[in-house]
C-alpha cells in the first residue's frame, strides 16, 4: 500500500469514499480487501478502576460558605478544588474505587446518568449540615476522567495457594489451587493492541468514552512501553449508561468504562499490526497473590471459541429460595432468576459457572504446564466485555461514516 495521510483519510471520509471496518472486520477479511482500509475501529470494555468524575453540584436547600466535607449516595467525595465561596455550589471530585458499603462510585456514575436521585450530604466551613437530593440533569458540569485506561491488553489470574482469596480480580473469593482463572482485556480488538506503538494514538485524539466523544490527554500511571495504557476526559453528560457501571468484586465494587478508539491505516507497519489475531498475543497466567507470571497463554484460547455472552433456559429455573446467581452478580443484572437484564449485563459469565443448567456460556478454560504439571484450568469469570466492546467498535464505524464523529490528528506524540 501507499502512506496515507490524516489529510488524505480525512478528505475521502468527508467525501464519504472512506473504507473504514472494524477491528473484527479486518482480521476476517483477504488481505486485499484490508489493504483497502483507510480507518480501523477498535474497542474495549471493561473494569478500569483508574477513574474519576468531577461534577458541579447546585444546592437548593440552605446559603453556605464552602462545603468542607461531602457525600453522593453515601460515598465520599472530595470538595474543591474550587471552593465556590457563597455560590451556594460544590464541585467535587469521586474516585472510581470509592464505595460505601456494597455501593461503589461506577454504580452512583451510572445511575446519577439515568438521573436517579443523589443524595448530597455535605458540610460546611460554617458548620451547616446540607441535606438534600440532586439530578444530574441540573449539575451544570459533569466530566468523565482517567488516571489509566484501555492498557494495551492485561492477565489471566490464579489462585496456586491451599486457601480461597478476597481479591479485585473475581467476583467471588478465587478458589485455591489452581481451581479456576479470570482474565481481562479484550484482545485483538484493543485500542492499542491495534497500534502498539502509539503512532496514530496521540495527545488530542478523539475517541469513544462510554460512547461520549472524548480526547486522550496522555499515557496514565502505570504505562510502560510494553504495557502501555491511555488518559482522558470526555463528558458524562453525553454517555450511554449501558456502556459503564459498578462491578462487584469480592474486595469491593470497581469502575467499568468502555472505550472507541479510530486507528488511520497510514502505513503498511500499522495494517500489519491491525491484522493480528488474539492467538498471536501473549497473555501471562499470574499468581493473584503475587502478582508474578506462572506461565504463559494467549487470547485466542480465551476468545475464539468462547461465548460472548450468556443464554438463559427459563424453563430449567427451579425458582431456589436463595438464589445464588442473584446473590453473587456481580453488575445485579440478575434480580430475579431468571430473568437478565441485559443492559446491565458485563457477559462475565460468573451465572453460567454458579447455575449451568439456567444460565449458559461457554467460557473455555486452559492447558498450561505450570512446575512440570500439566493443568486445565476453567474460565470462571470474565472482567472484560468483548461483546459490548464489539458493539462500540461498529458503533464508532457508524458514526465516522456518516459524519457524525470526525477523526482528529494528535498534536503530540504519546511516550509510553
Amino acid at each position: 500500500m501507499t502512506i496515507r495521510t490524516y489529510s488524505e483519510i480525512k478528505r475521502k471520509l468527508s467525501a464519504g469514499e472512506a473504507v473504514v471496518m472494524t477491528a473484527q472486520e479486518i482480521k476476517n477479511c483477504t488481505e486485499k480487501e484490508a489493504a483497502e482500509a483507510d480507518v480501523v475501529t477498535t474497542g474495549t470494555r471493561g473494569v478500569m478502576s483508574g477513574t474519576y468524575g468531577v461534577f458541579t453540584i447546585p444546592i437548593k436547600s440552605s446559603k453556605f460558605s464552602k462545603a468542607t466535607s461531602l457525600s453522593l449516595n453515601g460515598i465520599c467525595a472530595y470538595p474543591g478544588p474550587c471552593p465556590n465561596e457563597n455560590l451556594n455550589l460544590i464541585e467535587a471530585v469521586v474516585f472510581g474505587t470509592a464505595s460505601a458499603g456494597n455501593y461503589g462510585a461506577g454504580m452512583l456514575f451510572r445511575d446519577m446518568l439515568e438521573n436517579e436521585p443523589v443524595h448530597v450530604e455535605a458540610l460546611s466551613k460554617d458548620g451547616k449540615q446540607i441535606s438534600e437530593e440532586v439530578f444530574f440533569e441540573d449539575m451544570p458540569y459533569a466530566k468523565l476522567m482517567s488516571t489509566r485506561n484501555a492498557f494495551r491488553n492485561y492477565s489471566a489470574m490464579t489462585n496456586p495457594l491451599d486457601h480461597a482469596l478476597t481479591t479485585i480480580f473475581h467476583a467471588l473469593d478465587f478458589p485455591s489451587n489452581y481451581k479456576e482463572l479470570t482474565f481481562s482485556g479484550c484482545g485483538s480488538i484493543n485500542p492499542i493492541q491495534n497500534d502498539p506503538s502509539l503512532e496514530t494514538i496521540g495527545i488530542g485524539t478523539k475517541v469513544l468514552m462510554n460512547g461520549a466523544e472524548g480526547f486522550v490527554t496522555g499515557t496514565g500511571t502505570r504505562s510502560t512501553a510494553q504495557s502501555p495504557n491511555l488518559t482522558a476526559c470526555a463528558d458524562m453528560k453525553e454517555m450511554n449508561p449501558d456502556y459503564m457501571g459498578g462491578f462487584m468484586t469480592s474486595e469491593g465494587p470497581e469502575c467499568i468504562v468502555s472505550w472507541g478508539v479510530p486507528i488511520p491505516i497510514l502505513n503498511d507497519s500499522l495494517l500489519k499490526d491491525v491484522r493480528i489475531l488474539d492467538e498471536q498475543i501473549q497473555l501471562p497466567l499470574l499468581d493473584v497473590s503475587v502478582r508474578k507470571p506462572i506461565a504463559y497463554i494467549d487470547y485466542g484460547k480465551l476468545w475464539n471459541e468462547a461465548s460472548l455472552s450468556v443464554k438463559v433456559h427459563a424453563d430449567e429455573c427451579r425458582k431456589c429460595e436463595v438464589c445464588r446467581v442473584v446473590n453473587s452478580c456481580p453488575m445485579s443484572a440478575v434480580s430475579d432468576a431468571p430473568d437478565i437484564n441485559r443492559h446491565r449485563c458485563f457477559n462475565c459469565g460468573l451465572c453460567s459457572t454458579i447455575c449451568p443448567d439456567v444460565f449458559s456460556a461457554d467460557l473455555g478454560s486452559v492447558d498450561v504446564n505450570i512446575d512440570g504439571i500439566m493443568r486445565n484450568i476453567p474460565v470462571a469469570c470474565r472482567q472484560s466485555d468483548r461483546a459490548r466492546a464489539l458493539k462500540i467498535s461498529r458503533e464508532l464505524k457508524s458514526r465516522l461514516l456518516d459524519k457524525t464523529f470526525v477523526l482528529t490528528e494528535p498534536v503530540e506524540k504519546l511516550r509510553p
